[in-house]
């Protein structure tokens, strides 16, 4: 039986869109003034955050960022074109191509790491708040099953 969405939910989840879209123009800002466009430091980060167990091959980083694989190709050609990334083939097959981060792309990505990091250390409450309010129900007036 569906239930229906009570105003302290659409509050909670124009809250939590509220503080998400915050976050990331602020992200966005923060990259800009490092000498990094928004998406290039999201590809940066995808680089150096994957999990341990997965290589940084132009399929996966594609998927990381919810991109068509041609788009991540370009992305990295101007990445390789700043001296921030590189490129190799992988000694298993040929075929795969792995990037790399150089040191500058190192350098700039934790600069605008650190400081987004900082960010949420100052101001992430409100963003758990808001996702709080979404997942436990009791909280903005509808009863737990």
């Amino acid at each position: 039986m569906p239930t229906e969405i009570t105003t302290a939910e659409y509050q909670a989840l124009a809250e939590l869109r509220h503080r998400i879209r915050i976050f990331l123009r602020e992200g966005d800002f923060v990259a800009r003034e490092s000498g990094l466009e928004p998406q290039q430091y999201l590809m940066l980060l995808a680089i150096r955050g994957l999990p341990g167990n997965q290589e940084a091959t132009i399929r996966a980083l594609a998927d990381r960022l919810a991109v068509k694989h041609h788009s991540a190709v370009e992305l990295i050609d101007r990445l390789e074109s700043h001296k921030l990334v590189r490129r190799t083939r992988s000694r298993d097959d040929r075929r795969r191509v792995i990037v790399s981060l150089l040191p500058r792309g190192e350098r700039l990505l934790e600069d605008v790491a650190r400081q987004r990091i900082g960010e949420l250390r100052a101001s992430g409450l409100a963003l758990v708040h808001a996702i709080e309010a979404l997942l436990e129900p009791g909280r903005n007036g509808r009863k737990r099953r």
